[in-house]
């Protein structure tokens, strides 16, 4: 029963950083990656759609994107999306594709870039404590119920925090990799 309370928060710990690492891939660094638009939506016939859906993107070099539409009809709106986007680019349309000049980051960007890191670092330690909470939670009421012994319900507690700290670690990992990939010039 230990085991299943277990498995069940270190699942769900594993989907937080899952969502954080897909979170802070749309991060711009120093450096162009596809994932800085994959998730952005795209206003295609009157539906929210995501780009990845209407176009391949590639990276033809370090500091530029090429979005190149399935539907040449959607460059119009990928355009408009990319403008309101807060990427702070502007797209170049040769009538064909999209190109996206990332141009260097400043300091203060780079600043403002690392609070939006750790806003989310935050955000991502947040849920897995939530998860131990709610685990602990369930070992509680196991107890109350007379399902599992005061002891077993000590030893749980005690492997929840283990399990909660080893997650925390790996999101602070994650949080340093991607602030130095942000601080680099």
């Amino acid at each position: 029963m230990l085991k299943e309370v277990y498995k069940e928060a270190e699942e769900r710990m594993k989907g937080a950083i899952q969502a954080l690492e897909d979170d802070l891939a749309g991060i711009r660094t120093g450096r162009a990656s596809p994932a800085l638009v994959e998730k952005l939506l795209v206003d295609y016939y009157d539906v929210p759609t995501p780009l990845i859906q209407l176009a391949s993107i590639s990276v033809p070099e370090p500091r530029s994107l090429l979005i190149r539409p399935f539907d040449a009809s959607s460059l119009r709106g990928i355009e408009r999306s990319i403008l309101t986007s807060d990427l702070g680019l502007t797209p170049n349309n040769d009538g064909k594709a999209i190109r996206l000049n990332l141009p260097p980051l400043t300091q203060e960007r780079r600043v403002d870039l690392g609070k939006i890191v750790n806003h989310r670092i935050e955000e991502a330690r947040i849920a897995i404590r939530n998860v131990r909470r709610d685990s602990i939670k369930d070992l509680r009421e196991f107890e109350q119920e007379k399902m599992i012994s005061e002891d077993d319900l000590k030893r749980g507690e005690d492997e929840m925090q283990k399990i909660t700290d080893r997650y925390i670690e790996e999101i602070n990992e994650i949080g340093d990799r991607k602030e130095k990939e942000i601080l680099e010039v």
